[in-house]
């Protein structure tokens, strides 16, 4: 079997890794705080850490997996590392938003914003990576 490097794949997952488990370790903080065993029991503030975290949960491996193709296929590695780099930036942008009560609004937006940016520019680069 040969070996397999994917070293921004691993970079990248250990950033965002992090950022998951401080969301993760919000909502249990929220829930033995309030004693909410299941579901959000109607509260703004746990709604808001749920959301987050499953938003993590949810745009985090599609981004890894894109990665990790196409560091496995060779593609270009600056474009590569800049959209990792402006993903997890927008990772944690959204992060602070679900998890910090009271933060502007605006670091949701652009924290989508680059997440969604970082995601198209990786479909392109897999696209045009397989491609070649």
């Amino acid at each position: 079997m040969p070996d397999i490097a994917l070293p921004l794949t691993s970079l990248t997952a250990f950033v965002n890794g992090a950022v998951l488990f401080a969301l993760t370790v919000r909502v249990i903080m929220i829930r033995r705080r309030d004693g909410i065993v299941l579901g959000d029991n109607d509260d703004r503030v746990m709604t808001k850490a749920i959301r987050g975290q499953a938003n993590a949960a949810e745009q985090i491996p599609v981004a890894l997996i894109l990665i990790g193709l196409i560091e496995l296929q060779a593609g270009a590695l600056v474009p590569l590392v800049v959209l990792a780099i402006l993903f997890s930036a927008g990772r944690l942008l959204h992060a602070i938003y679900f998890a910090i009560h009271g933060t502007n609004w605006r670091l949701r937006l652009y924290g989508m914003f680059l997440t969604l940016l970082a995601q198209a520019g990786l479909l392109v680069m897999l696209l045009v990576t397989a491609l070649i």
